[in-house]
C-alpha cells in the first residue's frame, strides 16, 4: 500500500517527459508549414498519410484492441480538428498567432473537465493556466495586431479542440492511440482532392512534409498518447506550454520574423510557470505519501 503514491510519482514524472518531448517534436509544425508553398488541407493530408505510417505500426506494438467506441470518435474528431485547422490557421495568420490562440487548450481543458467530468479546479491549476496564458500574451503581443481574422478564430477552434486531445484518456471507452490513427486517417481522406491538385512537388516542400509526418505528428502524438496515460489533462496540456515558445522561435531563426524584448519575457513566464506547477505537484504528491510504518520493538 506504501508504494502506491511512490508510483504515481514516478508516473507523473514519466508522463512530463514524455509530454515534454512531444511539444518539443510538435514545435516543428509552424517553420515546416510556412516552407511548404501548398494549400493548407494539402499539407495536412501529406503529412497524415505519412504519420499514419509511423503511428500504425505503433498502435500494433502498444497491443491496444481497435474499437470504434464514441469515446474513441470523440478523440480522433479532436485530433483532425487540432492538426488541421492549426495548419489552416497558420497559413491565414502569422505562426505566432496560431499557436498563441490554439494554446488556450489549458483553459478548455479546465472548462471541459469541469462540465463533463464534474472536476473542480484546483487553485494550483487555476494559477498556472492564468500565468502560462498571461506568458504567451506577453509573448505574441505585438503580433496580435497583424494576424487576419480569419485565421485567428480558426486557431482558437483548434485550442478547443486541442483541449479535447488532452482529454481523451478520460473519455468513456477511449484509446488515444486508436484515436491519433483515426484523426489522422480523417486528414488525409479529406486533404486528399487538394493535394492532388498541388504542382510544386519540389524536394524542399516534400523534405518538410516529411518532417512533419514523421516527427511532427507521428513520433510526437504517439509520445503524447503514451504520456497522458500518466499524466493529468491539465498538468499535459500545460506541460506542453512550451511548444507556443519554441514554434516562433524557430520560425525567427529560419524565416527572420524578430523576436521583441516583450516576447522573451513572456516565454521566460511561461517556462517557469509551466516548471514551477509540475516541481508543485511533484511536491503535493510526495507529502501526500502516507508514512512508512514503525519497526517492530
Amino acid at each position: 500500500m506504501t508504494a502506491e503514491p511512490a508510483d504515481r510519482a514516478r508516473q507523473a514524472k514519466k508522463g512530463f517527459l514524455l509530454v515534454f518531448v512531444a511539444a518539443l517534436l510538435l514545435s516543428l509544425g509552424g517553420v515546416c508549414i510556412k516552407q511548404i508553398p501548398w494549400q493548407p488541407l494539402s499539407i495536412n493530408s501529406f503529412r497524415a498519410i505519412v504519420a499514419l505510417a509511423v503511428l500504425l505500426p505503433f498502435a500494433k506494438l502498444t497491443g491496444a484492441p481497435f474499437r470504434l467506441t464514441p469515446g474513441v470518435l470523440v478523440g480522433a474528431a479532436s485530433v483532425w480538428g487540432a492538426t488541421t485547422l492549426f495548419t489552416v490557421a497558420t497559413k491565414l495568420t502569422t505562426a505566432g498567432n496560431a499557436v498563441l490562440l490554439q494554446f488556450t487548450a489549458p483553459i478548455f481543458v479546465i472548462l471541459l473537465m469541469w462540465l463533463f467530468f464534474r472536476e473542480r479546479p484546483r487553485q494550483l491549476d487555476v494559477i498556472a493556466c492564468l500565468c502560462v496564458f498571461g506568458g504567451v500574451v506577453c509573448f505574441f503581443l505585438d503580433s496580435l495586431g497583424s494576424g487576419r481574422f480569419a485565421g485567428d478564430v480558426i486557431a482558437v477552434l483548434s485550442g478547443v479542440c486541442y483541449a479535447g486531445v488532452f482529454m481523451m484518456q478520460r473519455m468513456p471507452g477511449s484509446s488515444p492511440i486508436w484515436s491519433t490513427v483515426l484523426g489522422q486517417a480523417m486528414g488525409a481522406v479529406v486533404g486528399l482532392p487538394s493535394l492532388v491538385r498541388e504542382t510544386q512537388f519540389t524536394p524542399s516542400a516534400l523534405c518538410f512534409g516529411l518532417v512533419l509526418g514523421i516527427f511532427q505528428v507521428g513520433l510526437a502524438y504517439a509520445l503524447l498518447t503514451l504520456g497522458l496515460k500518466y499524466a493529468k489533462p491539465i498538468t499535459a496540456s500545460l506541460v506542453a506550454g512550451i511548444e507556443p515558445i519554441l514554434n516562433p522561435v524557430l520560425v525567427a531563426l529560419v524565416v527572420g520574423e524578430t523576436l521583441s524584448p516583450l516576447s522573451l519575457v513572456g516565454g521566460g513566464v511561461v517556462f517557469v510557470s509551466v516548471m514551477t506547477y509540475n516541481l508543485l505537484c511533484l511536491r503535493q504528491e510526495k507529502n501526500q505519501r502516507p508514512a512508512a510504518p514503525a519497526a517492530p520493538e
